[in-house]
């Protein structure tokens, strides 16, 4: 484990770095947490700009991100590419490109941010691909703050957090299901916290109706890795088959294969005609074992998840979870921006 070889690498996908290099960010994570509590400063990225160029909005990606950048001791600038002239588009007329753009962010801070969601790209890949365009550019490294695809950010906080609850997760059952929700999400959270599940040999089952299917290359990346690590990987079409004896249910809303193609209001009418996919108490007091829940936030209670089982103290790791997003990120920014630690 070397924490030096993560200097200046950028970080777009769960499958960009290795275990080994993961497991370094959790360890420092784990330091960092306890230095946060006993209030001792971190001051390892003093004087040290991180920019975010905010394409989606966010819940509390941007208040995590700078608040770690401030307890780290430097700079989180928040962009609206909205209101800067960067241009997606490839052609003459349309904008500054994504190559000028990224070398004269280089020039003025130490690290990019990218969020890039759904509705913001018109086709599905296209954040991913705009996200490895600008880091291909930028001389710093450059984090992904949740694309189209992949949410490291995210998935670290998860495993971060299941192992900090659990102890080892190695053979643990996580169940990472769709449900019903109004609100026609996207797919990186539950794409990246399969990914880095099996990384770390859990046994992930994810569960959907039949029109649900995820990336296929991102289930092949799925497969593969549990097989390497010991863990195993399925997928099922049945619910309560799915949240027998789970650990661990990840119960989260995501949008169908066709979202592009048929738009937002055919995707909220095919979410209607399975209504009755829903993590409930009664299901998991009957079928999990226990099923702590685990959510990236926010959540559609009532809908997704009854609120009963997202207050219940023994069983709800959310609020922990949340937080970790705190403790993950400053140890990746510390690590990737050259902070000494």
């Amino acid at each position: 484990m070397s924490y030096f070889n993560l200097k200046n690498r950028s970080l777009v996908a769960e499958t960009d770095w290795s275990k080994e290099e993961f497991d370094s960010v959790l360890k420092l994570t784990e330091q960092m947490k306890g230095l946060y509590y006993s209030g001792q400063p971190t001051p390892y990225l003093a004087y040290k700009t991180f920019l975010m160029l905010f394409f989606s909005g966010s819940t509390r990606t941007r208040q995590s991100f700078e608040a770690a950048m401030t307890q780290l001791g430097g700079h989180a600038q928040f962009l609206n590419p909205q209101t800067m002239r960067i241009s997606l588009e490839e052609k003459p007329g349309a904008g500054e490109s994504i190559k000028d753009t990224a070398k004269v962010m280089a020039r003025f801070g130490d690290g990019i941010g990218i969020r890039l969601l759904d509705d913001q790209i018109g086709y599905y890949g296209q954040g991913d691909e705009i996200m490895r365009r600008i880091a291909e550019y930028a001389e710093v490294p450059v984090i992904n703050m949740a694309s189209d695809i992949y949410h490291p950010c995210q998935s670290l906080t998860d495993i971060f957090t299941m192992k900090e609850k659990l102890g080892e997760v190695r053979g643990k059952k996580i169940v990472i299901t769709w449900v019903y929700s109004p609100w026609v999400r996207g797919r990186c959270s539950v794409q990246g916290t399969a990914l880095i599940s099996s990384l770390y040999g859990m046994d992930v089952v994810v569960a959907h109706p039949p029109e649900y299917g995820l990336d296929p290359q991102v289930l092949e990346q799925c497969q593969a890795l549990a097989g390497r690590s010991g863990g195993s990987f399925q997928i099922v079409h049945e619910l309560d088959q799915a949240l027998e004896g789970a650990t661990v249910v990840f119960p989260r809303n995501w949008y169908s294969g066709r979202r592009y193609e048929q738009g937002k209001e055919a995707e909220l009418k095919l979410a209607q005609q399975h209504q009755d996919w829903r993590y409930t108490q009664e299901r998991q007091r009957r079928l999990a074992n226990p099923g702590y829940l685990l959510h990236c936030m926010p959540v559609d209670r009532g809908n997704e998840v009854d609120s009963q089982v997202c207050d219940d103290p023994e069983l709800s790791f959310i609020y922990d979870q949340a937080e970790n997003r705190l403790h993950v990120q400053k140890a990746l920014l510390a690590l990737t921006m050259g902070g000494r630690v």
